[in-house]
């Protein structure tokens, strides 16, 4: 299962998603897709980090798919 992990980003409230650099994008297609466990543990971790730095809210794991080329929550 693909996932992906977005927050809401503090200063403005926009949906984000955490890229592979671990930084926040707004486009879903700069989002890191997540294909493992280990790797969505990892980076849901930095995810939490970024909160407690006041940089995000209420970071999530979300299921994703590539659907047509292009990448779709599935929820």
């Amino acid at each position: 299962m693909l996932q992906m992990i977005i927050a809401n980003r503090l200063r403005d409230g926009a949906v984000v998603f955490l890229a592979p650099g671990e930084s926040w994008e707004l486009a879903i297609a700069a989002g890191a897709v997540l294909e493992n466990p280990e790797e969505a543990t990892r980076l849901f971790a930095v995810a939490k980090r970024h909160e407690t730095e006041c940089q995000v809210v209420d970071p999530t794991l979300i299921d994703v798919e590539i659907k047509d080329g292009t990448l779709r929550p599935t929820a």
